[in-house]
C-alpha cells in the first residue's frame, strides 16, 4: 500500500502465530486496542470471509429476492437449512454421490414421483433391453 492511496496515520500490527507457524502483519487505523486485539479481530474478519466464501461455492443463491436484512437473512437460512437437511439424507441413505450430484439430481426430479432411492441408484440409469424394443429406429425405412 502506498502513502497516497491511504493519506491518514497507520498503525502496522505483527502477530506472530504458533500454531500455524506463520507471522501476519496487519494495517490499521486503530492505534487504542492492544496487538492481540487487532489480531483476533483480524481473525474473527477472516473466518467471515471463508463462510461468505463456503456459502457462495456451495448454496444455490443467485439473487437475493429482497434488499432489506431479514430478507436476505431469511433467503440464507432457507439455503442453509436445505444443504443440511440434503447431508443429513446422503448420510441416513449411505448415497455415494457429492452434495452437489444429489441437490442436481433433486432438481431435476422434484415434481416426479419417484422413491428417492430409486431416484440415486445406479439402476435407474440403466435401461431395459424389454423398453429398447418398442423404441422405433430413427433411421429404419
Amino acid at each position: 500500500m502506498r502513502k497516497k492511496d491511504y493519506p491518514e496515520a497507520l498503525r502496522r500490527v505483527g502477530y506472530f502465530d504458533a500454531e500455524i507457524n506463520k507471522r501476519f502483519d496487519f494495517l490499521t487505523n486503530n492505534f487504542i486496542q492492544p496487538t492481540l486485539t487487532i489480531a483476533d479481530l483480524y481473525k474473527c474478519r477472516w473466518r467471515v470471509e471463508l463462510f461468505f466464501k463456503w456459502i457462495k461455492q456451495h448454496l444455490r443463491i443467485k439473487a437475493f429476492y429482497g434488499t432489506s436484512e431479514n430478507a436476505v437473512k431469511t433467503q440464507v437460512w432457507i439455503a442453509i437449512s436445505a444443504y443440511v437437511l440434503i447431508a443429513i439424507i446422503k448420510k441416513q441413505l449411505k448415497l455415494d454421490q457429492s452434495l452437489y450430484t444429489i441437490l442436481q439430481i433433486l432438481s431435476v426430479t422434484l415434481f416426479e414421483k419417484t422413491p428417492i432411492l430409486e431416484a440415486f441408484s445406479d439402476l435407474s440409469l440403466v435401461s431395459n433391453d424389454a423398453d429398447l424394443k418398442k423404441q422405433l429406429c430413427f433411421w429404419d425405412f
